[in-house]
């Protein structure tokens, strides 16, 4: 029987596979248990921020790490400043955007910004409390930033100990 046919030329998919088999099993035995943690928050994050190409994962990392500090710092005033008002949500989204796109201009994953700035005003409103909101928020964000940093040292990792040829310039649409 010939299992070549069955194999891919191509393996990057099964690398990128590896690399989100991993990722996700450590931060879901590592979170699974934390009280009021969801280790689906973290696993996602994982995902988007890996990669199976190092210098993509890192750029991937850098950007959503910047736009989730955006994020988090506009919730985060929002909640402060913007007591329980029903137009703090829409407008913190829209203010988020505005300076992820003008401000900080870091186009890879500009969303992660105004995602992460409802992650944290949802946490808020729902605890009607600042203090609980402001903490809950924080915590979820901290979910999202050990993603992040998941995806990239699995990535990084998986670079060293399997290597992949460097991707072709051609466009794969």
């Amino acid at each position: 029987m010939n299992l070549s046919r069955f194999v891919p030329k191509d393996i990057t998919g099964i690398r990128f596979a590896l690399n989100v088999f991993i990722g996700s099993a450590i931060l879901w035995f590592l979170l699974k248990d934390v009280e009021d943690t969801n280790p689906v928050w973290a696993i996602a994050s994982m995902i988007a921020a890996s990669d199976p190409q190092v210098k993509e994962a890192a750029r991937m990392f850098k950007a959503r790490i910047i736009n989730v500090l955006v994020g988090c710092g506009v919730g985060l005033f929002f909640l402060i400043v913007g007591g329980h008002r029903d137009w703090k949500l829409p407008l913190a989204l829209a203010v988020t955007v505005l300076i992820s796109t003008y401000l900080v201009r870091i186009t890879t994953m500009w969303r992660q910004a105004p995602i992460t700035a409802a992650i944290v005003i949802a946490a808020g409103i729902t605890h009607h409390s600042k203090l609980t909101g402001i903490e809950h928020g924080l915590h979820k964000v901290g979910e999202v930033l050990m993603g992040c940093l998941m995806g990239l040292t699995v990535s990084y990792l998986m670079s060293r100990i399997w290597q992949l040829p460097e991707p072709s310039k051609k466009a794969v649409t």
